[in-house]
Formats: structure tokens, sequence, C-alpha cells
């Protein structure tokens, strides 16, 4: 019976990382159809080799860091229990390397390709990993200080703060020093759309992230008895109401409609084990019009030439989503109860804080040292022939 058991929890845990891991081709053709053509080759190129920089980096650090587990036995030591000690660390993995894919869309365009993966080393490997540790795994006595202070721990079910926030708020930095795409912003005050390339692709990558959402939320039980369908039910109710508000404050604009439902699924992950349906709903009409509202504000008010928009995505709304758990995961509002607001704001802040303050220092140092940035005529020739030799689509045979 133990080994059904671990059998089964192992075969819960790969398919939840088969379906994040799914999420990454998502990120891909998200980054593809809103970047210009030229810059096509480049999204799908990064969101590869980033999730394999981020595998080793986890593998050999960022694991250890956050929960103290090194994989140097003998295989035969590693199989046990079915090996789901194994697909765990493949399941956190899929999260960690979320960290990376989230900035790629942020610095899209211009970013140059070697130091991008070095930063994704330090990230996965180290910054991500210690808050992880934290919030998952009790590192640092944190979420024991918060118990004895307000009366609960800082609950994050699947990654609102942990992945999301912590990403986004990495990615400001990194897009804040590496400056606008030439030609975005005119010094007469004129804004440049840089329309997306391909409205088809960028839809085909939202329903990807949405359908492997249910994998990073439902999952993230990480144990077959634990399942829960309320989490399902909270994670599709939160992409409809992030997506009906996108479409109505985004005038049926085609990149907030696709954008809505992950606004939505970006703010339920931390209290969707806690929720009442409604209050998922709210919480992502919430997200969803928090995306609309600061996309538009930071790219055409305050000339923050964020490509995707992943600061208020990621950062804001998942932010958002810690905070909403406080709030809507209260017995008061229909929830399960067992959470504290003031856990949240303290958890969601310190979060915000560190990821901030990493992502600069790492971003900081890559420019002062090596440089972050194409140079002029490669960025106008774009990523895909100055870093990869080959656009994304050929119209004529190159002379060899």
């Amino acid at each position: 019976m133990a080994g059904t058991h671990y059998g089964a929890d192992a075969l819960f845990i790969l398919l939840g990382a088969i379906m994040i891991l799914a999420m990454h081709a998502g990120f891909a053709f998200l980054e593809l159809g809103t970047v210009r053509k030229k810059n096509q080759v480049n999204a799908l190129v990064k969101i590869l080799v980033d999730f394999c920089v981020s595998a080793i980096a986890y593998f050999f650090i960022g694991y250890s860091i956050a929960y103290g587990v090194n994989f140097f036995d003998g295989a035969d030591v590693l199989a046990a229990k079915n090996g789901v000690e194994l697909v765990k660390f493949f399941f956190l993995l899929t999260f960690a390397a979320a960290i990376p894919a989230i900035i790629s869309g942020g610095i899209a365009e211009r970013a140059r390709f070697h130091p991008q993966t070095a930063a994704t080393f330090v990230l996965v490997g180290v910054l991500y990993p210690l808050f992880e540790g934290m919030v998952w795994n009790q590192r640092f006595g944190f979420q024991a200080w918060l118990l004895a202070t307000f009366g609960a721990e800082f609950h994050d079910f699947a990654g609102s703060v942990v992945v999301h926030a912590v990403g986004g708020w990495i990615a400001l930095p990194a897009v804040l020093l590496l400056g606008a795409r030439r030609g975005r912003y005119t010094k007469n005050g004129g804004i440049a759309a840089h329309p997306p390339s391909s409205i088809p692709f960028l839809a085909l990558g939202a329903w990807i992230l949405i359908v492997g959402w249910f994998g990073f939320n439902v999952m993230s039980a990480q144990a077959l008895e634990k399942m829960s369908g309320l989490v399902a039910v909270n994670s599709l109710m939160a992409m409809v109401g992030g997506t009906l508000v996108a479409v109505f404050m985004g005038r049926n604009d085609p990149g907030f409609v696709h954008n809505g439902p992950l606004a939505g699924l970006v703010a339920v992950c931390a209290g969707s084990d806690l929720m009442h349906p409604l209050g998922a709903l709210v919480t992502g009409g919430i997200a969803g019009a928090i995306f609309v509202w600061m996309f538009t504000l930071a790219q055409n008010k305050w000339k923050i030439d964020d490509v995707l928009g992943v600061w208020p995505l990621h950062g804001l709304c998942g932010a958002w989503g810690g905070i909403a758990a406080g709030i809507f995961g209260a017995k008061a509002l229909g929830g399960i109860g067992g959470v504290a607001l003031a856990s949240q704001l303290v958890g969601t802040m310190t979060g915000v804080t560190i990821a901030g303050v990493g992502g600069y220092i790492v971003y900081g140092a890559l420019k002062a040292t090596v440089g972050l940035r194409l140079d002029p005529e490669q960025e106008f020739q774009g990523a895909d022939l100055s870093i990869h030799r080959i656009s994304s689509t050929p119209e004529r045979e190159s002379n060899w």
C-alpha cells in the first residue's frame, strides 16, 4: 500500500510538473506574438535556454538553499519511494524557471543574450530560493515570527507572491536599467505603438498558460490526498473575472483580453485553496482592472517600456493576490479561514522588497560590468539576425 501511495503521489506531482513545463511554451508564444517580427526567434530561444539554465542552477544550488535537499546520493537512494522527491524537484523547478520567463517579456527586443542567461543563473540559483525557503520551508524563522506576531503564517498556496510578484518586481529594475526601446518614445512626447506582430500567436500563448495553470494551482497540493476541487473552480472563476473586466476596461483590445485571464490566475494562486468561488471571481476581476489600468499608466504616462507588461501583470497582480488571500480567505467572506491580513501584507511586502532590491543588484552589476543592451545597430536590425543569424520567416536563400 505504501508503494501505491508513493506512486500515486509521484504521478500526481509529475503530471503537474509536465503541465507547468508546457506553460513555458505559453510564455514563449505570448512573447513571440507581442514583440515585432524581427525579435520572434529570440523570444523562442530565450525561454528554452533560460529554462535549461534554471534547471542547472536549481539542481546544484537553489533547491538546496530552499529545502536543504541535494541529489548527490546514488540513483538507488534517489529512486526510493517511487522517486517522489525527484518529481517534487521537477515540479518546483518549473515554478523557479518561471522567474526568468516572466523577466524575458519585460526586457524583450533590446536585451543581450548571454548577460540575461547569467542573470537567470543567479536569480534561480540564489535570490528566488531565499524567499521560497522563507515561505514554503520555514527558513530563517520568518513564518514562525509572523505566526507569533499576527496569529497566522503568510499563506501563499501556489505562488502569487513567491513566484509571480517576485518575478515581476525583479523585472522592474531590469526594464528601468535597460531603458526603453529606441524609437518607442520621442523627444516631443510622442509614443510609437510597436503593435504585436501576431495576435494569433499571442492568443495561443495565453491559452497554453491558462490550461497549464490548473496544474500550477491544483498540483501545488503536492499529494493526491490533498488535492482539492475548490482550487480548480477558484482558478476558473478568477480567470473568468480577469477576462471580463479586461475586455470591458480594455475596450475589446485583444492584448488586454488575452492578458486578463492571466492577471486573474496570477492573483488567485495565493488563496485558491481558501476562497469561496465568488471571492475568487472578485479577486480575478480586480486583477484584470489592475493590469489594464497600470499597463496603460506605466507605458503611456510613466514611459516604462515593459514590453509584455510583466510588472503590472505579475508584480502588481501577484502582490494583490497575496493581500486578497487575507481578505477573501477569511471566514467572514466565505473563506476557510486561518489567515491574517497583517501577515499577508507583511509577507507580500517582504517578497516585493527582496525581489526589487535583488533585481536591481543583479542587473545593475551586469550593466556596470558586461552591459545589458544590444548596440543601436543590432537593436535596429533585430535580435533575431543580430544574435541568432536568422529571421523567423526568411524570404530568400542566404549565400553561404
